[in-house]
């Protein structure tokens, strides 16, 4: 058991990411930050440390349990890190999945005028702060 690990090393034996490779660039493009500031893929971590992953749409969160470089069972996970994602990133990636614009098909383009009047009638407008009867009952 080591003090510390390389950031990017944990991120792909933690089964966050698939390749090292992709960890390292998801660091070299500020989607991973420890303390609200980017890291390098060389950043040093320790026990204790919260690191937030940016995978659009949401921001997952995972406290460092134990610092490890090698690529361990699925099962051993949970000695390595804890999710503490907030809630409502779950709430945000369900309302993503609903709205059918994060598993839109590459190339089908913009979505028609009847799947717009479609994802309208299912998303609730009073949701978004659209409630158009305050505006008819002061007239």
């Amino acid at each position: 058991m080591a003090d510390t690990a390389r950031i990017d090393k944990w991120l792909w034996a933690a089964r966050i990411f698939k390749t090292r490779s992709i960890a390292a660039d998801a660091c070299k493009n500020s989607r991973v930050t420890i303390n609200g500031s980017n890291v390098k893929p060389s950043h040093m971590i320790k026990r204790g440390e919260i690191i937030h992953v940016k995978k659009p749409p949401i921001t997952y969160s995972f406290r460092v349990l134990d610092c490890i470089e090698k690529r361990v069972g699925a099962k051993l996970l949970i000695n390595v890190y804890e999710n503490v994602t907030d809630p409502k990133q779950y709430e945000l990636l369900e309302m993503s999945r609903i709205s059918g614009f994060i598993d839109r098909a590459r190339g089908t383009g913009r979505p028609t005028k009847k799947d717009r009047r479609a994802i309208d009638a299912f998303v609730d407008p009073v949701m978004f702060g659209w409630d158009d009867d305050e505006d008819d009952d002061e007239d």
